[in-house]
């Protein structure tokens, strides 16, 4: 039976636990604002360019051809896996890696690389056969639009040059403080557009240069926002679920000393009650 030393110690211990759980928590929330704030001006943004890319594509007499909208037969394909680069965010990284264990198995036939953003991640893959032609961890759920831009011109450098046919991005789209979704999306090659079809809203626009020149001006824009849009989602994913791992982590501390305090209380009453009947035990030996 521990002492009530031993005891005492347990709960110090768990005590500086909770301090730093608690501190953790109140970092992830700070943060966490900031990420979802980034989200909500990012998704406008994303929208927005779609919109602008349509209007071009109606405004167009010509088919538009670009290098990334080329489709061919796939015999090689890139996944872009998006994790953390640190703990204490529940089980974020275990079901991305999960997932992605699902998907490699179910595209067998063909030949699959891995690009893996996070050092969770690239922990987990690179004692495994898969390959994985690029690792960028280092993020720390802050955007860095350089290494983002870096990133983008080598995925599209590959399937520009036919290093690879198809890339994909799996990453978890936040839906709120609680809750996000794992998501695949297709990256490249893009889908074409619709040329001469209606315009949204029913507008009519006249461009300078033509459609054409502004389209290929826009594309590696628009590849580097869909990069984005998913690495700014990932961090608000991730910062939600630390924020309530650590919630949860601090209220079981708490629970536990509560425990531990009563462990503790009730010791010492019996040490207290013991002594008290060796003391009253000694005067009656005294008096006899």
């Amino acid at each position: 039976m521990p002492t009530l030393r031993d005891v005492k110690k347990r709960i110090r211990s768990v005590r500086s636990t909770r301090r730093i759980t608690g501190a953790m928590e109140m970092v992830a929330a700070a943060k966490l604002r900031r990420a979802q704030q980034k989200v909500e001006q990012t998704r406008p943004y994303a929208d927005k360019l779609e919109e602008m890319l349509a209007h071009l594509a109606a405004g167009s007499s010509n088919e538009i051809v670009h290098p990334y909208f080329e489709e061919r037969p796939v015999r090689k394909r890139t996944l872009v896996l998006f994790t953390g680069d640190r703990g204490f965010c529940g089980s974020y990284n275990a079901n991305i890696i999960r997932d992605t264990l699902a998907w490699l198995r179910d595209h067998t036939a063909v030949a699959t690389e891995l690009v893996v953003i996070g050092k969770k991640g690239y922990d987990y893959f690179r004692r495994r056969p898969q390959a994985v032609v690029g690792a960028h961890p280092g993020f720390n759920t802050t955007l860095d639009y350089g290494k983002a831009r870096d990133i983008v011109g080598f995925l599209t450098h590959r399937f520009v040059s036919g290093e690879t046919d198809r890339i994909d991005l799996l990453y978890t789209r936040f839906l709120s403080l609680s809750k996000y979704r794992i998501t695949l999306q297709s990256y490249l090659p893009i889908r074409p557009p619709a040329v001469g079809a209606a315009a949204p809203g029913g507008a009519d626009y006249i461009f300078e240069p033509d459609a054409e020149h502004i389209y290929a001006a826009l594309m590696p824009s628009y590849a580097t926002t869909m990069f984005v849009t998913a690495l700014v989602e990932s961090f608000a994913s991730e910062l939600g679920s630390r924020m309530i791992a650590m919630n949860a982590a601090t209220k079981n501390a708490g629970e536990m000393i509560d425990r531990l305090t009563l462990d503790y209380n009730k010791a010492r009453q019996a040490q207290i009650t013991k002594e008290l009947l060796e003391v009253v035990s000694g005067a009656e030996a005294l008096k006899g």
